[in-house]
């Protein structure tokens, strides 16, 4: 936001970051904890808390075995891991895309194609698909992605913004397959990015690679104790769709009242495009309202959703301008 904010001084504050995509309403911590234990902060964590933890998480992701499930501070450092943990020549990266993937593999010395089916990744050892897509949205279903997955490959399927979707979506409940591997991001889905916790589902073996490359204590104590609560908490997770839904029509109103069209986007999230794009962020970003743009692709916008009303007020009225 710092950027942000000097490009535009005379905004009006506080500013309403919209560019994210995470929940804005956020699972209500510490509420439901009946206590926040001492040791979160004052101890290193336990392994048993660590191996709970993976447990509550293949029980809300639907993950046959627990031990396929592999903790971590967030999912951004198991895309950077993973590329040093399995060696690539080549990836095919269904797209466009997240770009931390590309530069993580990149990083790591493979050959990056960025191709526009599923179909085109023959040949390459490593294939990535964010399923639900971002930023548009796109969605495969567990059945494609698995006719497409192999024992002579990996095929990596960052399911970020799936928790909130419509099931069937997550191929986790497919796992453990051969040559697949799946991303589930906490913080998008709960409103707790700062929480820095994500997960990984494999096989079993790649799974024990993961958690020799983190080392100990890769989760820190609150994310622990926080993390099992949330994962648990399925009557949050029913009715935080329902207010979702009730939101996201509203969302698409004002998108519209600016001008631009909707071209995709999840509950969490919609991309809009339009040849006034940039006009339409400037006039945002003059109201103190952030969206996301892209500069390789400078006709698109991806606008979260306001988490009060008071960011919902100022949103309208800054489209309606």
């Amino acid at each position: 936001m710092a950027a942000i904010s000097r490009a535009y001084p005379q905004a009006p504050g506080p500013w309403i970051d919209l560019s994210t995509g995470i929940n804005p309403h956020a699972w209500p911590f510490p509420a439901p904890l009946p206590q926040f234990p001492d040791e979160a902060l004052t101890r290193l964590p336990e392994p048993d808390a660590i191996a709970a933890l993976e447990r509550q998480a293949g029980q809300a992701y639907g993950a046959r075995d627990p031990a396929s499930v592999v903790a971590a501070p967030g999912t951004q450092i198991l895309i950077s891991l993973l590329p040093r943990i399995y060696s690539a020549r080549s990836v095919a990266i269904l797209g466009p895309t997240y770009s931390e993937h590309a530069i993580a593999w990149q990083s790591g010395g493979a050959s990056v194609t960025t191709i526009d089916r599923l179909e085109d990744s023959a040949g390459a050892d490593v294939v990535v698909v964010v399923n639900p897509n971002n930023p548009d949205g796109r969605i495969l279903s567990p059945d494609r992605l698995l006719a497409q997955a192999g024992a002579d490959r990996l095929m990596v399927i960052d399911e970020a913004f799936a928790d909130l979707e419509d099931p069937p979506l997550s191929s986790i409940p497919d796992l453990p397959q051969s040559g697949m591997l799946v991303l589930r991001s906490f913080g998008k889905t709960y409103g707790l990015a700062g929480i820095r916790l994500g997960f990984a589902v494999t096989g079993v073996t790649l799974a024990g690679a993961i958690r020799d490359a983190l080392g100990p204590w890769a989760v820190a104590g609150p994310a622990l104790a926080v993390g099992s609560a949330a994962l648990a908490d399925a009557v949050w997770r029913e009715a935080i769709v329902r207010r979702l839904d009730e939101s996201v029509p509203r969302l698409d109103a004002a998108i519209r009242a600016s001008g631009l069209e909707i071209v995709g986007g999840t509950r969490l999230f919609r991309l809009a495009t339009g040849v006034d794009a940039a006009a339409v962020f400037d006039r945002l970003a003059q109201a103190g309202i952030v969206v996301r743009r892209f500069k390789d692709r400078p006709t698109l916008l991806r606008f979260g959703l306001p988490g009060n009303d008071d960011a919902w007020r100022r949103l309208e009225e800054a489209v309606r301008r």
